[in-house]
């Protein structure tokens, strides 16, 4: 490793940030695979951050689960967990900032309003922007919303390629304070990787969408913008993203080399075998790992995953 190529790796710092909605399903675990071994491979920090923002979903022991499953896993993080229901106050003073800045308005439409008026985007209806120069006689605001512009955010993904739209045209003015006060998680997500100094994201491929509106945040907060690679998402035989299965049951923390040797065949890397140990297959795979090598879409086969425990 030349000079140059050493301080960018040991600058590398990356995460894990799954919501503690449930335990951790395979599709989940894939994701993990991939970030701890991008961070690995570049000898850098790899975190995780638990995003349970969203407490009506959040699982009671579902976090603890979460933990049990990736240590087993071998899948160790560097550094003090991140619970982002302790993190209010930080999500409160970027929405000041860019309140200031003139980029937040209150809304107070309902979502059938919004059903009822707005034209398709994205993810669903666009906000037809009604209450953009103001809320309307009579009415209260519900949600905080960001003010949107008519300018391209593309981003170059490590593994998905040149990606991107116009916010304002395929997502719309969307929301930063929902209705029920909690913080949306593209404000959170956006003020937590800075503070966490992250520098690259490896993620799944159903959050690919959402990083035009992260970069538009970051830019408009004056936050560094960091590297991102999108993992394909794992598709059953059906064509069904792998969490709204029946494959999607939460694998076992008892036997985890086979469903580790399949995350890493199915991220399209050069066999590890043979390994005896979590520990040994980690040792070979730092220094194997090749994100070039991830296809852009996976579909898991007839008969490919049967070697995986699941409960």
């Amino acid at each position: 490793m030349n000079g140059e190529a050493a301080a960018v790796a040991s600058s590398y710092r990356g995460r894990f940030a799954p919501s503690p909605t449930g335990p951790l399903h395979f599709g989940s675990l894939l994701a993990a695979v991939a970030s701890y071994a991008d961070a690995r491979a570049h000898n850098g920090i790899w975190l995780l951050r638990i995003e349970d923002l969203d407490r009506p979903r959040t699982v009671p022991g579902a976090a603890a689960a979460i933990q049990r499953t990736l240590h087993a896993f071998g899948c160790d993080w560097d550094e003090p967990i991140v619970f982002q229901h302790t993190r209010h106050a930080a999500y409160d003073a970027a929405l000041a900032q860019l309140a200031a800045l003139g980029l937040v308005y209150a809304c107070g439409c309902s979502r059938a309003e919004i059903a009822a008026h707005a034209r398709q985007g994205l993810e669903g209806p666009i906000y037809p922007g009604t209450c953009r120069a103001g809320l309307p006689p009579g009415r209260r605001a519900r949600s905080l919303r960001l003010r949107t512009t008519a300018k391209p955010i593309d981003v170059v993904d490590r593994i998905q390629g040149k990606q991107g739209h116009v916010v304002a045209e395929a997502i719309g003015d969307f929301v930063l304070r929902r209705a029920d006060g909690l913080h949306a998680y593209q404000l959170a997500v956006v003020v937590d990787d800075a503070w966490q100094g992250i520098t690259q994201v490896v993620r799944g491929a159903d959050l690919l969408l959402s990083t035009p509106r992260q970069i538009g945040l970051q830019r408009a907060l004056g936050l560094p913008t960091p590297g991102y690679a999108h993992i394909p998402l794992l598709l059953d035989q059906q064509g069904r993203k792998l969490s709204k299965s029946l494959a999607a049951a939460p694998i076992t923390d008892t036997d985890p080399l086979p469903a580790l040797r399949l995350a890493w065949r199915l991220l399209g890397q050069e066999p590890l075998d043979p390994v005896r140990s979590v520990r040994d297959f980690w040792q070979r795979a730092a220094g194997c790992w090749c994100i070039e090598r991830v296809p852009a879409c996976l579909q898991l086969m007839s008969g490919v995953g049967d070697e995986v425990k699941i409960g």
